[in-house]
């Protein structure tokens, strides 16, 4: 791994991003409006908005930044460009960490964008501290760059990358406590939650939005994130070679 090459290809990543304002405008945009949607919809069930609505701050921007990540990562694939990198001294996991680091800085504006706008606007109530509302939407708009980066490994059009949304995180976003408590459904499922990262995502929101106290739990949440997110990019690193050679 070599922090120069990293850096140079995030700093590549966001040149090419700077030149492409809808997709800005997609990333940026989209959760903040699906975040004003859901306080329409529960226009008159606020109590129902308070409890969906900060886990939802984390699962807009993941969601948004799995499809756009997984898409630009398939159109690097399909173009030659990651072909023409590898021909140079840039080792695998240099390219997906530069790839992910630069979608990453997009992240964390996404991830505080859509916080400010529920906290200033939407009045979204928690009980714990805000900036580490913020840092988890952030965190799960980081963990959606990682998963898209992966899973673009194994689509060949982008028709196909976007199949892998509801593929891959719509069976995530039923299991993970969001639709019902996880410990009212079969003992199967339950078992299958605990190994998917949303799970983790959700957990650690509640706990922020309810409790209010950055216990020991909050934290093996956050640590469970940050290694899916690494495990994911050392995935998309292993399947680099065959896709590109």
């Amino acid at each position: 791994m070599n922090a120069n090459n990293t850096a140079a290809t995030a700093i590549r990543v966001l040149g090419q991003l700077r030149r492409d304002p809808r997709t800005i405008a997609l990333l940026l945009l989209v959760p903040v409006v699906l975040e004003v949607l859901m306080k329409l919809v529960f226009y008159h069930q606020d109590r129902v908005f308070q409890r969906v609505g900060v886990p939802l701050l984390g699962i807009f921007p993941l969601t948004s930044m799995f499809l756009v990540t997984s898409i630009t990562m398939l159109r690097e694939r399909t173009s030659g460009t990651l072909e023409r990198l590898m021909t140079m001294p840039v080792g695998k996991l240099d390219l997906l960490l530069g790839y992910g680091l630069g979608f990453a800085s997009l992240a964390v504006v996404q991830g505080v964008i859509v916080s400010l706008v529920a906290f200033g606007v939407l009045d979204l109530q928690v009980a714990g501290p805000k900036w580490a509302v913020v840092a988890l939407a952030a965190l799960n708009a980081t963990l959606g760059t990682a998963m898209g980066l992966f899973v673009s490994a194994f689509a060949t059009t982008e028709f196909q990358a976007v199949q892998f949304m509801p593929m891959f995180l719509f069976p995530q976003m039923l299991l993970c406590g969001l639709i019902a408590p996880r410990d009212q459904m079969m003992r199967g499922l339950e078992l299958l939650s605990d190994v998917l990262p949303m799970t983790y995502a959700y957990d650690a929101l509640v706990r922020v939005s309810a409790d209010g106290a950055l216990e020991r739990k909050l934290v093996l949440d956050v640590v469970i994130l940050f290694g899916a997110a690494l495990l994911a990019l050392g995935l998309g690193a292993a399947t680099l070679r065959r896709r590109t050679g």
